[in-house]
């Protein structure tokens, strides 16, 4: 029987699982998930979810560091029928309590560290949203209350599904591509946070354009230091899934001589970077004895890359393909430049991916000839 591929993003994970049950999809320090363990926990936790009476179309709030907890969050989400929005874990009280609300969070999963700053959001006797913790119970400053779970609460069985309500995984609700799967919540640097709205089919087919022209195939080990609740850290995984590869998640790039060591002994082919990530790498003076023989591929967005570090970064790896690229969180992706062309155009965002089109229009909508200015357009 022909195997369609599939329209929403967690589908992925179910056929990866299928494909590589035993593969590792996910390594976070010394934690190692394959494809059928994923798949097996963002399964049961789509029915807790259930059981806590999120809906189709329900927003559910993930306030935690990279880890595997919030991959797992993020597909049970999914699963559920709901609408996943990640945050960065170091969020503090006001922003969080702005999105909570500008979100219209049903649940929000987070760890207990996190409890001062979700407690004193929470407060508010008018705010009816169900917590899931994870993480050591006694940190949470109280006891769990009727509407909250503990991680441990929900997974101390996975031979039962939960919801002994209906007891099937048909329970989990039919969605089609048009659903919302995410929100991706601006900086709010320059005012209140902004939520992009993505739906499976804007993600699914973002992802797919990516794979195509940076060539992911399944033997892929991509290292994510980039926090999940940026685009560009959170579509690694998600690419990861769709092509089954594997993710190497890190907590950050802090500890950068502990993350160069985790390129040799996880083999990584696939190194996503920032202009800082770069600066950082291009500061150090032992850069050279640690080993990059297996990177295929770097690739570069959020900010353009001076001329100067581009020269030093190919003088560095020469055998490395780099891949600058532009986007916008509106709209994940826009151009690449092909590595071929980086010499020769250091500064150039490149073409437009596959799948999308862009152009460039004066002020009454024309499109303007090469090298006039106007206002760029995207199509896809």
């Amino acid at each position: 029987m022909i195997e369609f591929d599939p329209t929403l993003v967690h589908d992925w994970l179910a056929r990866s699982a299928r494909r590589f049950p035993d593969k590792e999809a996910l390594i976070c320090g010394k934690d190692r998930w394959t494809y059928r363990a994923l798949e097996q926990h963002a399964n049961h936790l789509a029915g807790a979810l259930l059981d806590m009476g999120v809906q189709r179309g329900d927003r559910v709030v993930i306030l935690l560091d990279n880890s595997a907890e919030t991959v797992i969050s993020m597909y049970g989400i999914l699963k559920a029928g709901g609408v996943f929005v990640i945050l960065n874990g170091s969020l503090k009280g006001a922003k969080l309590d702005y999105i909570l609300t500008n979100s219209g969070a049903q649940v929000l999963i987070t760890h207990t560290t996190k409890a001062k700053v979700v407690n004193s959001v929470l407060g508010d006797a008018h705010r009816d949203i169900k917590v899931i913790w994870t993480g050591p119970k006694q940190r949470i400053g109280q006891e769990l209350s009727d509407s909250s779970l503990s991680w441990d609460q929900i997974f101390s069985d996975l031979t039962a599904l939960p919801g002994v309500k209906n007891k099937s995984r048909n329970r989990l609700p039919r969605c089609i591509d048009v659903d919302l799967a995410c929100l991706i919540y601006t900086s709010g640097s320059t005012g209140e946070p902004k939520g992009v709205m993505s739906t499976h089919h804007n993600m699914i087919s973002a992802a797919r354009s990516i794979i195509q022209y940076i060539g992911n195939v399944e033997d892929d080990i991509i290292l994510d230091v980039l926090p999940l609740s940026f685009d560009y850290g959170l579509y690694q995984v998600i690419m990861a899934v769709m092509f089954g590869g594997t993710v190497v998640l890190e907590q950050s790039f802090v500890y950068i001589h502990q993350v160069l060591e985790r390129i040799r002994l996880q083999k990584v082919t696939g190194f996503p970077i920032v202009p800082t990530i770069v600066a950082m790498l291009l500061n150090m003076d032992d850069i050279k004895k640690y080993d990059f023989s297996t990177v295929r591929y770097m690739t570069n967005t959020g900010a353009a890359l001076p001329a100067e570090h581009i020269g030093r970064l190919r003088n560095l790896f020469g055998h490395v393909k780099i891949f600058s690229m532009f986007g916008l969180t509106e709209c994940k992706r826009v151009g690449y430049l092909p590595p071929e062309q980086l010499d020769e155009r250091p500064s150039s965002v490149g073409k437009a991916m596959p799948n999308c089109e862009t152009f460039v229009v004066d002020e009454e909508g024309k499109e303007v000839a090469p090298g006039e200015t106007g206002e760029l357009i995207i199509r896809g």
